[in-house]
């Protein structure tokens, strides 16, 4: 079921002992992770690598389970991670606040550690194949990159964090030149193996790990840059324009060169509470039209921190 990745498990009890049982008995199957504090296993769950399933007591000093749970369940970058209260609170109504809280599962100690481990491995093939059919549903099928819908999602996600710590984004809208030509010419099979060329060559560009690349759609592509100033988006989308040139993959059928080329439009801005994204959006495709209405194959960009948005 593991399919690769081992997947990981974080024990939340302040007691050493809890910890130390269930951590050797999970060990050889999973990672695990531990937190004697509820302020140090949101501090895990937030993390770039967040656990892929949470064991979590109730009784605890500074922050009781509940309130651990709770906060986990209104974030949404922790919200989907699978809570199992384990914990010697045995009454329904303790179970009851525990499960409506958003918890997968209520085990009462002293527990059994048989049955522990059965009810974690189901609640850990759950969430693997969850994850599946979330990856599916936001992975362009063609190219293997993240789709339009994982666009809107990353760009909603990085304006709110953008706003929140007063930083800057810039983002990069990108378009074949004359695919439509291209697909007359030499078939949409070719133009098929066209657009995975080019999402390769796009994807292989040494970036940051924040930095997603993604199909917007058709011919188009996208590339959201966090933390990135103006000079260093019109930098990326250079580089970005040279690599696809660079392929040489032959376009007889192109106005501007025997072979295919990419327009780029660049936009970066410090957004600020009251803007919606599509500010950033619509002033890349801007850029883009402009660079393709210039003669294409070329970068065209705003600097929209310089007029405040």
């Amino acid at each position: 079921m593991n399919k690769g990745r081992q997947q990981t498990i974080l024990i939340v009890d302040d007691e050493p002992a809890n910890i130390k049982i269930l951590g050797e008995n999970l060990k050889s199957r999973y990672k695990i992770l531990i937190a004697t504090s509820g302020s140090k296993a949101i501090e895990i769950s937030g993390s770039s690598n967040p656990p892929d399933l949470i064991l979590l007591d109730i009784v605890m000093p500074e922050m009781n389970g509940y309130e651990v749970c709770r906060r986990l369940k209104t974030d949404d970058k922790t919200r989907k991670i699978p809570i199992i209260f384990l914990t010697a609170m045995a009454s329904e109504k303790d179970e009851t606040s525990g499960l409506e809280l958003g918890a997968v599962d209520y085990i009462i100690k002293p527990f059994s550690l048989p049955i522990t481990k059965a009810r974690v491995k189901t609640q850990l093939e759950l969430k693997y194949h969850r994850d599946l059919l979330e990856n599916l549903s936001t992975i362009d099928g063609l190219t293997g990159i993240p789709n339009r819908r994982s666009f809107d999602e990353r760009i909603t996600q990085e304006w709110k964090r953008a706003v929140r710590e007063s930083d800057i984004l810039s983002l990069i809208m990108m378009d074949i030149d004359y695919f439509k030509p291209y697909n007359d010419q030499y078939g949409h099979i070719e133009g098929d193996d066209c657009i995975k060329m080019v999402s390769q060559s796009l994807s292989s560009i040494p970036m940051r790990p924040a930095d997603f690349v993604s199909r917007y759609g058709g011919e188009e592509f996208s590339c959201i840059l966090p933390t990135t100033d103006y000079n260093g988006a019109v930098f990326l989308a250079e580089k970005m324009r040279r690599a696809i040139e660079e392929l040489n993959i032959p376009h007889m059928a192109s106005r501007i060169a025997d072979k295919v080329t990419i327009s780029l439009g660049v936009s970066t801005i410090s957004p600020v509470n009251d803007q919606p994204h599509l500010i950033l959006v619509d002033s890349a495709d801007k850029c883009l039209y402009q660079a393709k209405e210039s003669g294409r194959n070329r970068v065209m960009s705003i600097n929209l921190t310089n007029s405040g948005g």
